[in-house]
């Protein structure tokens, strides 16, 4: 660990990749919250693969004409918005075919990119970025894309929180109190694809999931209230991103696959001391 902290203090890129760490573990265990309280873990995972889409598209534009100044996470913000407002709109108006648009934008959004990868020209070694996440390969300009999607997460959040905690625990009493039941829940879902992008390049878009889930899943064991999850879930995002890239860095890892299965190793742990404690206390 020593040896970690030291290259911190010495490398400019694990600084970045710390920061931009925990600015995507920030955003995860606050919205990720609602996605586990709102069980639309599956609209998560379709959302995260419709983005390879977006990532494709940009990629070609930028090789193949020369749009420069387009990155592939502008591509994947943009169609991650969109699917999020198709969603939306089928859940809370034709809820009897949410299950085949879920799945149609899950595979169409990965077909696309794979045509348009397959249409752009040369090695694209970058790309494994993206589907499986480095940290080591954020830059300044990507930290500043990662900080405003963060303020758009917490300032959404902040804004409309008991609107958002209304549909997550019971939509028609919400309906029946006066929320605007469409509007948050487009909210939602576009707050969970903007979460979604800045985890991409913690983990990347296969695993992207998983720390959206596992970390506010082992929270909520401890806590009682959706703000109390929030702030557990952040925090413990963050240690299990940096406690990866120290991993990852001293092991010479993947620092998005060793993120996950450490996030698994907490969930289980946690899981099977919340029920030997029940078990325990059950047989007093």
């Amino acid at each position: 660990m020593s040896e970690f902290v030291q290259a911190v203090i010495d490398h400019a890129f694990l600084r970045h990749a710390l920061l931009a760490g925990v600015l995507a573990a920030v955003a995860s265990g606050v919205v990720g919250t609602f996605v586990v309280t709102r069980r639309i873990t599956v609209i998560a995972g379709s959302l995260a693969h419709t983005v390879l889409g977006g990532m494709g598209a940009a990629y070609w534009l930028r090789t193949v004409h020369g749009v420069t100044w387009l990155q592939p996470l502008h591509g994947a913000i943009v169609t991650a918005l969109v699917a999020a407002v198709i969603i939306a709109l089928v859940r809370t108006h034709w809820r009897e075919r949410e299950d085949t648009v879920i799945s149609a934008l899950w595979a169409v959004g990965m077909a696309a990119g794979v045509l348009f990868l397959f249409q752009t020209p040369g090695y694209k070694a970058d790309l494994m970025t993206y589907l499986f996440g480095n940290l080591a390969l954020v830059d300044v300009s990507d930290l500043r894309l990662l900080a405003v999607l963060d303020v758009l997460v917490l300032g959404g959040v902040l804004l409309y929180y008991h609107p958002l905690l209304a549909i997550c625990y019971d939509e028609e009493f919400a309906r029946l109190r006066g929320v605007n039941v469409t509007l948050a829940t487009t909210l939602l879902l576009m707050l969970t694809a903007l979460t979604i992008v800045t985890l991409i390049y913690v983990v990347g878009v296969v695993m992207v999931i998983a720390l959206v889930t596992l970390p506010v899943s082992a929270a909520g064991v401890f806590a009682r209230r959706l703000w109390q999850m929030m702030i557990l879930a952040a925090a413990l995002s963050a240690i299990l991103v940096v406690s990866g890239l120290a991993v990852s860095y001293s092991a010479d890892l993947p620092v998005g696959a060793t993120t996950i299965l450490l996030a698994a190793g907490v969930y289980v742990t946690v899981q099977i001391g919340a029920a030997l404690f029940r078990r325990r206390r059950a047989g007093r």
